[in-house]
């Protein structure tokens, strides 16, 4: 598979646009989800605003590194600068208290119609469930990173405990009203506290065990992005169940995010031999498999037979 170019960049804003969020966290934080289609300006006629963004999306290609977070982030910086109903205000805003980083908010951004500025952090996940792991069947907890570094439970913990709660401590207040004049504040007759919005986008996929049946975890949308995964020695029975026509391509970072194109999808003989040397090297592996004979296309994540080699710890209840 060739290194994937601008055509590429362009189908991972458009899957992102739409992207359903993996989970929605319990109140009080955020007070609002991911910015949606209407709110962008994108409901409809996305795809001739993509043409005509065609320039920057070559310099997004010739910044591109492995790093799925700086990828994604990128893109949140580009959709949210040039979508036609929103303007990117400051990204990775530094909070101070006196001389001290206290850490930064991902990226900040206005709407046409409110001049208020809305926070919004932004994370890409891909979690893999556990039938058997760490609290209930449905908890949070089991969902593990492919590196088995993170988990669902602990990435949620950390936004309701730190990221979001971060933008209404003083020194982030102080920073925001900046971004606001007096006029502005006056107009609204609200405080900056007031006027601010909480917002969080975190798509991804949860990916289910093949071999065994898991319910979703706690707090999941219902619309998540779904795949399955499945280890190294079950992949002749996953092939098998899926039918003689099938292809397959592998996930190159960053590009986790839209469907490759048609032709990079190839007979699994052609492709799998060089997979199980990635898997034996590196580890888990995402691949995407097209079906034919459904016109379906399948996300799964192969792993070694010893995975996972580590679970991380659940978040301590607060």
């Amino acid at each position: 598979m060739t290194a994937p170019g601008v055509a590429q960049i362009a189908h991972d804003l458009a899957w992102l646009i739409t992207a359903p969020d993996l989970v929605t966290l319990p109140p009080p934080m955020p007070n609002g989800g991911r910015p949606t289609c209407q709110e962008l300006g994108l409901a409809t006629g996305t795809a001739d605003w993509l043409q005509q963004i065609t320039p920057l999306l070559a310099g997004v290609n010739r910044q591109q590194t492995g790093r799925m977070g700086h990828y994604h982030e990128r893109l949140w910086h580009l959709l949210l600068d040039n979508a036609p109903n929103t303007r990117l205000l400051a990204k990775n805003v530094r909070i101070f208290k006196k001389r001290t980083t206290l850490g930064e908010l991902d990226m900040l951004y206005r709407t046409r119609d409110n001049p208020a500025p809305v926070h919004l952090e932004v994370a890409i996940k891909f979690y893999l469930g556990l039938p058997e792991g760490p609290g209930p069947a449905d908890s949070p907890s089991r969902w593990i990173g492919p590196g088995g570094l993170d988990s669902l439970a602990l990435k949620c913990a950390h936004l309701c405990q730190h990221q979001l709660p971060r933008s209404i401590t003083p020194g982030a207040l102080a920073t925001l009203a900046h971004w606001l004049t007096p006029r502005d504040i006056a107009t609204c007759s609200s405080t900056v506290e007031e006027l601010l919005t909480h917002r969080l986008a975190m798509p991804g996929v949860l990916f289910y065990p093949w071999h065994a049946a898991l319910p979703s975890p706690q707090g999941a949308t219902p619309n998540h992005h779904r795949g399955m995964w499945c280890f190294l020695r079950d992949w002749p029975a996953l092939r098998d169940s899926l039918g003689a026509s099938l292809r397959m391509v592998w996930l190159r970072k960053p590009h986790w995010l839209a469907p490759p194109r048609a032709e990079d999808f190839q007979p699994v003989a052609a492709v799998m031999p060089g997979i199980e040397r990635l898997i034996e090297q590196y580890g888990p592996q995402q691949i995407m498999l097209y079906l034919p004979h459904q016109q379906r296309i399948e996300r799964v994540f192969i792993v070694p037979n010893d995975w996972p080699r580590q679970v991380p710890i659940a978040p301590r209840a607060r």
